[in-house]
């Protein structure tokens, strides 16, 4: 054999690095995906609650003044400690929403609820029907703000 001639062995074939790559992109995407969720929960917590809680308590109660009607339990009992709540937190309406507060529109629905539930409390309502008007008022003022300022 001369040193001039090719050899006949085939030359190893080499393995390809897809799979690697592949194990490093998904490793990178799920690393991504984590912190990104861990900054969205950091920028959350930041974020003031206070609005959207009383927003929620509110609707918790009237909603349960609503369930007082439907299951016919109108007492006064059953319904002026919702009633009190809702007056109470209509205290908080203003501070909730402090770059509202100059907006004559926004004092005026928050002063219209208050006074829905102050009429309420003076003369408490000792039937369903009473009950009924009283959640029909306090769902308006709630309606004619959310209008006004939620789109």
């Amino acid at each position: 054999m001369s040193d001039t001639q090719p050899t006949t062995a085939a030359a190893p074939k080499r393995k390809g690095n897809g799979s690697k790559y592949l194990f490093l992109f998904l490793i990178g995407l799920v690393g991504g995906i984590v912190a990104t969720v861990m900054a969205m929960n950091a920028l959350n917590q930041r974020k003031d609650h206070f609005p959207d809680s009383v927003m929620h308590v509110q609707a918790w109660h009237l909603g349960e003044l609503n369930g007082k009607v439907k299951q016919n339990r109108c007492a006064a009992t059953d319904t002026l400690p919702h009633i009190k709540t809702l007056r109470t937190m209509a205290d908080d309406l203003d501070p909730a929403f402090p770059g509202l507060k100059d907006d004559p529109r926004f004092s005026q629905h928050s002063a219209k609820m208050r006074a829905a539930l102050d009429n309420a409390l003076a003369n408490p309502p000792v039937s369903c029907a009473g009950v009924t008007t009283v959640a029909e008022q306090i769902g308006e003022a709630c309606k004619a703000c959310h209008q006004d300022f939620r789109g």
